[in-house]
């Protein structure tokens, strides 16, 4: 069983990974061209993958996100054959068809899974890291910025790794401490995974909350 998560969270416009190169530059982007969670175009990194010259590309070998989008490439082949077997359709209906399908598969991310082996449960990466991500935020002067769930050795495991930004307003590992608990807690009692380990690093400072005058509340 698998659960999607719908709702990308792109981190910067879909132009900020530069003009279209390649056999590619004179067509504009497909209708619902997907953003990855980095930030870069669907369509962007599967012209660099095509091109075999992604490794010119420093973000395209670091990223995760986009390294799952070049494997993806393997069912986007596969579909665009048995699309082509069908019935000859034109080349714009064919890319939708074909985005369609490919951009579900890239959406799920990898499939995690539950800590129930006998019944062979499972949840999609993007899914489970939207509802860490809400369980970091329920704890005040902090907010989550990234989270990843890596499968860990041969059984259910899952280790989380999680990036935040905290005010500091009060002990800073007194909070990561808070936040921990809360996405173990919600990964556990939630979820249902079996979670080896959270891992939490800061990388922004939040502003503390400005403090109301006495009396009453803002004017």
């Amino acid at each position: 069983m698998a659960l999607d998560d719908p709702h990308a969270r792109p981190t910067e416009p879909p132009g900020a990974d530069g003009p279209r190169t390649g056999p590619a530059a004179g067509i504009p982007p497909f209708p619902g061209d997907e953003v990855l969670p980095c930030g870069r175009l669907l369509s962007r990194v599967w012209e660099q993958a095509l091109d075999a010259a992604p490794a010119t590309d420093p973000h395209t070998v670091s990223c995760p996100h986009c390294r799952e989008a070049v494997e993806g490439l393997a069912t986007l082949n596969a579909a665009a054959r048995a699309l082509r077997a069908e019935a000859p359709v034109g080349l714009h209906a064919l890319a939708d068809r074909v985005m369609n399908i490919v951009s579900a598969e890239v959406r799920l991310g990898r499939l995690l899974p539950l800590a129930d082996p006998v019944r062979d449960l499972r949840i999609s990466e993007n899914a489970a890291a939207k509802v860490l991500r809400q369980a970091a935020d329920t704890v005040p002067g902090a907010t989550a910025a990234t989270c990843r769930l890596l499968p860990e050795g041969d059984g259910t495991g899952v280790r989380v790794t999680m990036t935040l930004a905290a005010a500091l307003d009060g002990p800073l590992p007194d909070r990561v401490h808070q936040v921990r608990r809360s996405v173990f807690h919600s990964a556990v009692q939630d979820l249902g995974l079996d979670v080896t380990a959270v891992d939490i690093t800061v990388v922004d400072l939040l502003e503390p909350d400005p403090l109301l005058p006495p009396g009453g509340g803002p004017s």
